[in-house]
């Protein structure tokens, strides 16, 4: 498998994309005013203890105390590694204690970012446990007899009561590679522990690497085929870290010089936008559907436009397994973490089913986030998990919006204009004005004008007082505006922005509902009745007004 590492760096943020045979499958950013936390290690200072959940609120320094939860507030290498699910929160801390915290979840939305009290600090080779006493290896190393051999090294070279793990990377290696490595943590971590001293709680005591340096050291192996950058104070201080870390791989690092952006030179800026999109298509015509919801992803697979050349069940089959494919990549692209319920097409053949399954679990080891096919549940339904450690790529690229607050739809014009109706006779009920002037969007505004002007002039009876209407293409459906109220002279001075005999240049956008002979244009939001326009639709002219209403202006063209 071809694999390359594509970097984009500008002064508004760095992009690391990661392609296997051409295609996206995982995308970094890093952006100054969305800081990463993750690996960072703090002085922090317990804010409350809640028995009731069994965890603990930190002040870390943050906008939002981080929360501490019992299974990461043990210290193994303490003495009470034996006694896990023995001893309770309380017992093992006290407000207003302070204690050395790494956060290992970002923060999502209103909650905290999440701690352990059990530091880890990698390097290229070892990742070093200085509050554990064990030694682990890659489950990614997958030869038993390099991994026995791995773990006798390690064995002998882990400081006592400190932990070591042995990294993927470190397939193959010898002793005094990982040696160098050691020989480089642990300096860092006495660093860690006197700036721990040093400063007062709540304080920043180690910020992990920056975007650039972190793909370095954790993806750059031996795997990667080529890795492009297009700056070049970022290539050469890439080659400056290789020289110490790897220099066998400086030969695979290339300084991009084209003109064409980097992103789209590989196609990345394309997969990034379908990658935001609630639908997927396949190759073969099928679509994929994502939805999101605060517990758990569900992912809906359709056989959409792909009718297939043979059997039902053989037209399933192939849109499952290319479905099956094609989610682990949008999985591991969005980033997608938590519970994640698969609605693969109905297969009668269990030999099939097995066959999907197969392939989402063999898909899934490429992911270097842990995750579990957990298999079918009782509906039929594929269940799986994936560990969630940062914010997934649509909450980094996008915002909920303001309008429908994250809801995705916004009220029907015919509700709308019920509802303004509602909250105009409060408005004018006692108001001491003969008019009003309300804006809204032309589609509510025609509503609440109706079939002649039949449902304004009844509204108007109501409240006593002379409504005039403006519609605007750029309002909100669901808001309206009260542009003016006061004595009618005033309030219909602003209300027509046109005159008898005046010429405008105005663009006819649409036929008139009722008369598709004449066409409709709009000047400030006032409807302009353009006769003989519907031959016109689209294009500009120039007209003569020839009456003005309360609700519309017709004119002819000049």
């Amino acid at each position: 498998m071809q694999k390359k590492i594509i970097i984009n760096c500008d002064n508004k943020q760095t992009r690391v994309a990661v392609l296997e045979n051409d295609k996206l499958v995982e995308i970094y950013l890093e952006r100054p005013v969305h800081q990463r936390v993750v690996g960072n290690i703090y002085k922090g200072v317990v804010a409350n203890v809640l028995p009731g959940m069994q965890a603990a609120f930190v002040d870390i320094g943050l906008e939002r105390n981080a929360f501490l939860y019992v299974d990461d507030a043990y210290l193994p290498s303490a003495g009470n590694g034996d006694s896990r699910g023995k001893k309770s929160i309380e017992q093992l801390l006290r407000p207003g204690e302070e204690i050395m915290v790494q956060v290992i979840k970002e923060p999502f939305g209103s909650k905290g970012a999440r701690l352990t009290r059990q530091i880890t600090i990698p390097g290229r080779h070892l990742v070093l446990m200085p509050t554990a006493d064990y030694t682990g290896v890659s489950r990614r190393i997958e030869d038993a007899e390099e991994r026995e051999r791995l773990r006798q090294i390690v064995s002998a070279l882990r400081p006592p009561g400190m932990g070591l793990i042995v990294r993927t990377v470190s397939e193959g290696v010898d002793l005094p590679v990982l040696q160098q490595d050691l020989h480089f943590l642990l300096p860092l971590w006495e660093r860690v522990q006197a700036r721990y001293r040093k400063h007062p709680a709540p304080c920043l005591v180690y910020q992990d690497l920056d975007l650039i340096y972190r793909i370095i050291r954790d993806l750059f192996t031996e795997e990667i085929n080529r890795l492009v950058v297009d700056t070049r104070y970022e290539y050469e201080k890439i080659q400056e870290t290789l020289d110490v870390i790897q220099p066998s791989l400086k030969g695979r690092v290339e300084y991009y010089r084209k003109k064409t952006p980097i992103f789209d030179f590989y196609g990345i800026e394309a997969e990034i936008e379908r990658a935001l999109s609630r639908t997927v298509w396949l190759e073969c015509g099928g679509y994929l559907v994502f939805d999101h919801t605060e517990a758990l992803t569900v992912i809906d697979v359709n056989t959409g436009k792909y009718t297939g050349k043979t059997n039902l069940a053989d037209t399933v089959l192939k849109t499952n397994l290319e479905a099956a494919v094609e989610i682990m990549r949008q999985i591991r692209l969005r980033d997608i973490g938590g519970i994640i319920i698969i609605d693969f097409i109905d297969m009668e053949n269990e030999e099939h089913g097995q066959r999907v399954l197969s392939a989402l679990v063999e898909r899934s080891k490429l992911d270097r986030t842990k995750t579990h096919v957990l298999g079918l549940t009782g509906l039929g339904l594929v269940e799986m998990t994936r560990k969630k450690a940062r914010q997934g790529l649509d909450a980094t690229l996008q915002q909920v919006c303001p309008y429908c607050h994250g809801r995705g739809k916004v009220l029907a014009a015919d509700v709308v204009s019920a509802r303004t109706e509602r909250q105009l006779r409060s408005f004018l009920d006692g108001l001491d004005a003969e008019a009003v002037l309300v804006e809204l969007h032309q589609s509510v505004a025609g509503l609440i004008i109706g079939p002649g002007g039949s449902h304004l002039r009844k509204l108007e009876e109501e409240t006593g007082k002379t409504i005039f209407i403006r519609g605007n293409e750029n309002m909100h459906v669901e808001k309206y505006r009260i542009i003016a109220f006061g004595p009618l002279e005033e309030v219909q001075l602003l209300a027509y922005p046109v005159a008898v005999g005046e010429k405008h240049r105005v663009k006819v956008e649409e036929p008139h509902a009722n008369n598709p002979y004449d066409g409709i244009a709009r000047i400030s939001g006032f409807v302009i009745d353009v006769q003989s326009g519907g031959a016109y639709v689209g294009e500009t002219v120039t007209v003569e007004i020839q009456e003005v209403t309360k609700t519309f202006a017709r004119a002819k063209i000049v």
